[in-house]
């Protein structure tokens, strides 16, 4: 593989594009928004900037990164000659849906389509495609080019030879890959957000503070971030997946607190809107926890 796809320049997208490009590939990152293709540039050019500082690359590294990386605002023009597609779009079922059929219209038989979904079926997604043995799940962890960890996960129709190039290829990236089933939530979020959940709900009948659930959880579980704040840097996404495990297993243990139901319809999204089980508000907190992962 030598040219990779990503479709979406926000948080997650951006960080993709940012670690296929550091290590060598050639990256079409594709946004309908030019404003968002320019933010999401300029987030992994600050992220250079960041590692370069702490000499972890080179400034040959960084020149080399940007140069790898080029912007489309159209798909059908954007995945012309990729060896990979990986889709980092919003977590909306019927969004990413519609970006399938139309890499299904777009791309050659033999591109590989991954998406970054980190709940969705994968299975579903590649029942609107031609030859779904090559649809698989690549779900990347945020912060992107620092986090070890990818995610693989087969579709039921997803192929052997399909699962081997992506394993294959998640190594080459520095990252360690994980071969996962398809079932909501797959691993990662199907443990995780329960955990967020249950400390949503435990504010929300008042057993203790913010801080003080937070407190408990990073100093007697020895988490580096406690449930709270690490829901506000995951923001609405939460709810998102939580929803499809809901509707996944029908089962009441993955229903959504209402209190966070309640907080996104209010647009209390946490980093991302500025507010949400804490204040980032002032002397720019949210930029400064973003940037303890880089």
């Amino acid at each position: 593989m030598k040219t990779i796809a990503v479709i979406g320049a926000g948080t997650m997208g951006n960080g993709i594009a940012h670690t296929f490009a550091q290590s060598g590939f050639v990256v079409k990152l594709i946004d309908v928004s030019e404003k968002s293709l320019d933010k999401g540039m300029a987030t992994i050019a600050a992220n250079l900037d960041r590692m370069l500082a702490k000499g972890s690359i080179t400034q040959e590294d960084v020149a080399k990164t940007i140069t790898n990386i080029i912007t489309y605002t159209d798909i059908k023009d954007g995945v012309v000659g990729a060896d990979l597609v990986v889709e980092a779009a919003t977590e909306n079922v019927e969004l990413k849906l519609n970006i399938f059929k139309q890499l299904n219209e777009a791309c050659s038989h033999n591109t590989i389509l991954a998406t970054n979904t980190s709940s969705i079926s994968i299975t579903q997604i590649g029942s609107v495609v031609a030859h779904p043995e090559r649809v698989i799940g690549m779900h990347f962890m945020n912060p992107v080019p620092i986090m070890k960890l990818v995610e693989i996960i087969r579709g039921y129709n997803t192929s052997d030879e399909v699962t081997k190039i992506i394993m294959d290829l998640s190594v080459k990236l520095g990252k360690t890959p994980v071969e996962v089933n398809d079932y909501p939530g797959f691993v990662a979020n199907r443990i995780l957000m329960p955990m967020l959940n249950e400390a949503i709900e435990t504010l929300y009948n008042k057993v203790a503070g913010v801080y003080e659930i937070d407190t408990v959880m990073k100093l007697g579980m020895g988490h580096p971030m406690g449930p709270l704040q690490l829901a506000d840097f995951i923001g609405p996404v939460c709810l998102a997946i939580l929803n499809v495990m809901y509707e996944g297993f029908k089962n009441p243990k993955y229903a959504p607190c209402p209190l966070l139901v309640n907080m996104v319809r209010a647009g209390k999204l946490g980093v991302k809107s500025g507010e949400g089980f804490y204040d980032y508000s002032e002397s720019k907190k949210a930029e400064k926890i973003s940037k303890q992962f880089l």
